[in-house]
């Protein structure tokens, strides 16, 4: 770039995203004079799905800013609990989320995920379709364009991840009530409509089923329910269950 130089910093919260040298309040950088604030902030490794407030000179402004010589710029962090106005909270996670997916689910949260990878483009697309904050620990892949809403995984441990998640944007919670494996919506089974899916040890032992609406999945509080509950309780004692 060779144009106006403008200072930046960053809140420390974003300091993982940018260079070392980056990281000094007030760091110099040189735009080009034409290229927008939010530009520039991607430009230096910070999705806009992360930044929050943008202030030049004490005063907010939009991603659409260009930025003039001598300004002063603070990049804020996204506010929390952070809303997502325009449609109901729905998640939309990449190929390497499946645990946190599952987890999701379990707690009643409505979480798309494919398996098998369906590339940066269309995972994008998908999430503008049909409006589902996409959860990704790429970076890349959160600063496409096409991008409805989106959100950077900052752990890779499953269980701090689910509570990053539950903290930024606090979903509803409804346990039990999705199932884990295509997240359709779960419903009572009766016994003897799912027996024929039944090992027999598991009919034996167990009277109180739940079948999956979508893709007939049964559940019951088989031997690793415990765990599950655990589970379960942890972030609904910390992030409250939904009202009935």
């Amino acid at each position: 770039m060779n144009g106006p130089e403008i200072s930046i910093s960053f809140a420390p919260e974003l300091q993982l995203f940018i260079a070392a040298e980056r990281r000094r309040p007030g760091a110099t950088v040189v735009t080009d004079g034409a290229s927008t604030l939010g530009h520039v902030v991607e430009s230096l490794g910070v999705p806009l799905t992360e930044a929050g407030l943008l202030l030049v000179d004490g005063r907010p402004v939009p991603a659409s800013h260009v930025p003039a010589a001598g300004e002063e710029v603070e990049v804020r962090a996204v506010t929390r609990p952070q809303e997502v106005p325009g449609a109901p909270l729905r998640f939309l996670l990449d190929v390497h989320l499946g645990t946190l997916a599952r987890r999701l689910r379990l707690l009643g949260v409505d979480a798309a995920y494919e398996s098998e990878d369906l590339g940066d483009p269309a995972l994008a697309a998908l999430s503008a379709s049909e409006r589902r904050v996409l959860l990704s620990r790429d970076r890349g892949l959160l600063r496409r364009r096409e991008l409805w809403a989106g959100a950077y995984v900052y752990s890779d441990r499953p269980e701090e991840q689910l509570r990053d998640v539950l903290g930024r944007f606090t979903p509803p919670l409804t346990p039990w009530t999705r199932c884990t494996a295509c997240n359709g919506p779960l419903r009572d089974a009766d016994k003897d409509a799912v027996r024929e899916q039944l090992e027999h040890g598991t009919r034996r032992t167990y009277d109180v089923f739940a079948q999956c609406v979508t893709c007939g999945r049964v559940y019951w509080r088989g031997a690793h329910h415990r765990r599950l509950e655990t589970i379960v309780e942890k972030a609904v004692r910390e992030f409250g269950a939904a009202a009935a």
